[in-house]
Formats: C-alpha cells, sequence, structure tokens
C-alpha cells in the first residue's frame, strides 16, 4: 500500500498505538507497528503459570462504545471480531460489616437493592445522585474526555466550566458524594474509583464522578473468548486487514529528526523506517530518559511528575471455580480514611481494600474444570518504599487476608506475584503500571502534552498523554493521535 500522505511508524503496539494504527490504515495511510515485544498488547498482556493464563494488566472494561467507534471508522462490527458480554453484576462491594452490593446497570433495579441495604430515604438520594452523575458524564465526556486537549483553549469552555461548578465537578470527590448519600457504605461504593486515576477520594475533584458513572451506570464488559488479551489481539487483526505492518521483537531506539522535524525511526537492529511522522505509544517518562524521544520533545510536565500508587497483584491457578463467586468482587477494608492516609506516606495500607477477580466466564485461561483468581491490593510505589523489604511480608498478609475471607490457600497453587520492581521490569515508570496520577495540573492540557510542538510530526499517545489511564481513555489516546496525524500537512 502506497498510502497517502508518507509512511506512519508507530511505536508500541498497547492500546494506544492500536488504536493509532487502525484509524490511519483505515484512512489509507502507509503504517508500520514497532513493538519490542513478541505481539501486540502492551500492558494488557498475558503470563502464564503452568496451565493457567493471567491477564496481567487491566481487568475492567467499560464504554465499549469506544471500541465499537473505533471498529466502526474501519468499516468493521465490534460484535463481528470483539464479542463481548456485559458481567452481571458489574461488581460485588462486600463491606466491613458483612453485607454486599451487587452492582448492575439498571436504576430501579439497583434502587431496590439499595432499599433493602440502606432504606427507602437512601434509595430516593440514590436515584437523585445518579441523575447527578448523569450529569456529570454528559457534560465532562465529550468537553474533556472524548476530545483533544492539546491546546490551552481547548479548556476555556466557560458555559461547561459554570455548570461543572454547579454540579460539583470542583469540589472534592468524597464530599460531593456524602453531601447526596448518607450511607457510608454508599459513598464508598461511589469514591473508590478514585483510586483509578491515582488519588484518594478526599483530593480527587468531583469531576472523577465520571469514572464512578462508567462503572456503576454504564456497566462493565468482558470479551467472550481469550480474556482482556483479546482486545489488543483483535485490534491488531484489524490493523493489518486495513493494511498496517507489524515488525514484533525489536525495539525503537530513537526517533530520527531532521531540520524539519521527523525523518524517521532508528530500531535497536541498526535498520532505519523512513517515516514523515511518528506516534509514540508507551511509557513517556522511560522514552525520554533512552534517548527515543529527540531533546528538542523535552516536555516540561514530566520534570516533576507525581506518579499513582502502584499495586501488589497475585494471580493464581484453582483446582475448581468458585461456586457463587462474581467477576469482580472489592472487599472494602475497615480503615478506609487510614489506609489512604498510610499509602500517600509511601507505607502499607493497615487495612486495604482488595479487588478480586475471577474471570469463571473466560474458559480458555484454564484447564476444565478449573479456574483462575487474582486479588490486587494497592500499594507504595518504587519512589515511596523499599520493596526488597516489602514485598515478603505484604505477600504474605495478602495471602492470610484472602484465606480469612473465606478464599482457598493459594500458598501452595501455582501463581504469578507482581510488586513495583515487577512492573518496573515490564517498562513502567516508578514501578506502577498506573502512570501519572490525575491531580489537577496533570489533568487535560496539563498532563504531558499529546503533540510534541518542537518536533514537527511527532505524535503521543498512551495513558501518560489525556484523557489518562484506563482502557476507554488510552484508545481515546491513540484515536486523538491518529486525527492529529491525518489533519497534519508535512
Amino acid at each position: 500500500m502506497t498510502g497517502r500522505g508518507g509512511p506512519v511508524v508507530v511505536v508500541g503496539a498497547g492500546l494506544a498505538g492500536l488504536a493509532a494504527a487502525v484509524r490511519l490504515a483505515a484512512a489509507g495511510r502507509e503504517v508500520t507497528v514497532v513493538e519490542a515485544a513478541d505481539g501486540p498488547g502492551g500492558c494488557c498482556a498475558v503470563e502464564r503459570a503452568g496451565p493457567y493464563r493471567f491477564d496481567v494488566g487491566p481487568s475492567v472494561l467499560t464504554m465499549p462504545e469506544v471500541l465499537a467507534g473505533l471498529f466502526g471508522a474501519a468499516g468493521e462490527e465490534l460484535h463481528a471480531w470483539l464479542p463481548l458480554r456485559r458481567l452481571d453484576p458489574a461488581y460485588r462491594l462486600a463491606f466491613p460489616d458483612g453485607t454486599h452490593l451487587d452492582v448492575v446497570p439498571e436504576a430501579e433495579v439497583m434502587a431496590e437493592r439499595v432499599r433493602e441495604l440502606c432504606g427507602p430515604a437512601e434509595a430516593g438520594r440514590y436515584l437523585a445522585y445518579r441523575r447527578r452523575l448523569g450529569e456529570l458524564f454528559a457534560l465532562a465526556w465529550p468537553a474533556f474526555i472524548d476530545a483533544d486537549t492539546a491546546r490551552l483553549r481547548s479548556m476555556l469552555r466557560p458555559w461547561t466550566l459554570l455548570r461543572l461548578a454547579v454540579l460539583g465537578g470542583f469540589r472534592r470527590l468524597d464530599r460531593l458524594a456524602a453531601a447526596c448519600l448518607r450511607d457510608d457504605r454508599l459513598v464508598r461504593a461511589h469514591t473508590f474509583q478514585a483510586m483509578y486515576v491515582g488519588l484518594p477520594p478526599h483530593r480527587a475533584l468531583g469531576v472523577y464522578a465520571v469514572v464512578a458513572y462508567m462503572d456503576l451506570v454504564g456497566g462493565v464488559y468482558f470479551p467472550e473468548r481469550g480474556g482482556m488479551a483479546a482486545i489488543p489481539a483483535a485490534l491488531a487483526a484489524l490493523a493489518e486487514k486495513k493494511g498496517a505492518a507489524f515488525r514484533y521483537g525489536v525495539r525503537a531506539v530513537r526517533v530520527e529528526t531532521g531540520g524539519d522535524g521527523v525523518r524517521g525511526v532508528r530500531l535497536a537492529d541498526g535498520s532505519a523506517l523512513p517515516a514523515r511522522q511518528v506516534v509514540v505509544a508507551c511509557d513517556l517518562p522511560a522514552a525520554h530518559a533512552s534517548g527515543l524521544l529527540p531533546a528538542a520533545a523535552a516536555d516540561w510536565r514530566l520534570r516533576r511528575p507525581r506518579y499513582s500508587p502502584s499495586c501488589l497483584v497475585i494471580h493464581a491457578g484453582l483446582d475448581r471455580p468458585l461456586p457463587g463467586q462474581a467477576h469482580h468482587t472489592i472487599h472494602f477494608g475497615r480503615a478506609w480514611h487510614a489506609a489512604f492516609d498510610a499509602l500517600d506516606r509511601g507505607l502499607p495500607q493497615p487495612d486495604p481494600s482488595l479487588l478480586v477477580t475471577h474471570p469463571a466466564c473466560d474458559a480458555d485461561a484454564a484447564p476444565a474444570g478449573q479456574a483462575v483468581l487474582s486479588v490486587l491490593e494497592p500499594a507504595p510505589n518504587l519512589l515511596r518504599a523499599d520493596w526488597s523489604r516489602l514485598r515478603p511480608y505484604l505477600e504474605e498478609r495478602l495471602l492470610a487476608r484472602l484465606a480469612g475471607l473465606g478464599y482457598p490457600d493459594l500458598s501452595a497453587r501455582p501463581r504469578l506475584v507482581l510488586d513495583p520492581p515487577a512492573w518496573r521490569r515490564r517498562g513502567h515508570s516508578a514501578g506502577t503500571p498506573f502512570a501519572l496520577d490525575q491531580r489537577f495540573t496533570q489533568t487535560a492540557w496539563f498532563r504531558p502534552a499529546s503533540v510534541a510542538r518542537r518536533v514537527p510530526g511527532l505524535h503521543l499517545a498512551g495513558m501518560y498523554t489525556a484523557p489518562g489511564i484506563g482502557v476507554p481513555p488510552v484508545l481515546i489516546s491513540g484515536r486523538l493521535a491518529a486525527e492529529r496525524v491525518l489533519r497534519e500537512r508535512r
């Protein structure tokens, strides 16, 4: 394929790079994707322990409309390439007092469950807060998430900002929820999502209630076959169908430039790929530190990066599925505020909340009649703690905590343990797979620039750029990078 506008190289076959490659190839551009690993996926990867296969990246998929739009731009139907099922429940929220709440998207079903758990008055308040979440989402999604914020003036939307302020978007998230909800269990249910953006609820802006909307109202989905890694596999296959070429197992070492901007990409094997435009979709601090990005692309926003906390994750194979276990269960700890305060100080949480994932519907993850289980505990990143000492203690404590919650003993089961040093070996700066936190000064235009303006033809994508972390935002970042390439005349 010759392509219109000259060749484009995409560095990184994670979700952002694949989204960019699909859009560009579908538009008729000549695209080559360079990936150091042996296949697509990036953060959305798989690992094995014996006969068990584990998703070691994101486990929560929301907003399938973003994926559908990507496939639609290539003239394809999402369900034909990647059948998804809606999880029921999206989450099981298990509280320290022994009660639980199964979350589904339907408003009336949820109102009844809240009534049974918290009483009729709280059910009414829940419906009112749910409407508030819908209004916040309707404002923030098109203006700041599904939009290009590469220019500062893109944030100057007086009417939108005023309406967000009226709805509480600039209050602290925990105060926004507590002003509408009285039951502490419901407040936790609607604020734990702040940890997805690397902040405790008392420091996250209320606008991040849109993440709760995506989780608790929009629904959570899962591929019918292949686990979460089926997403990058389908995107890579789609990009290839549209004409993109893939170079796996080779590392890009330098974006080469001349007087008029990008000239190509130098590879570790000594060869070079000529290109007039390059999309770099990988860990940006590492890309700068390694020399992959030219010095002229240095971004002041990364001079003092504020990284998200990390996590300790245990993946284990089970000899049988767990009857009645939800796909996602969040076990809330008792020390809610103390846990966040400890994490802020770089200390282990005294009584952490845990995310337990049991993808029983993923038939290929384990041998017949068996299953897999994953548990995630938030933990300090490498900049905040000495993990050579912390890892043994936290792993033993986490196994004991799971046993106390009634899960099988995992100490003798085949397992894979990922801690911050392991995340760093996988290419994540500061040993966190959650990139930069999304405080106000690292959000939208304030996040590392998606356009290296001093290097014409260089575009950036991925979770370090806007709109941020999570499967939908990362896919959107790739789409936005492709749209900028297609607009740029070189």
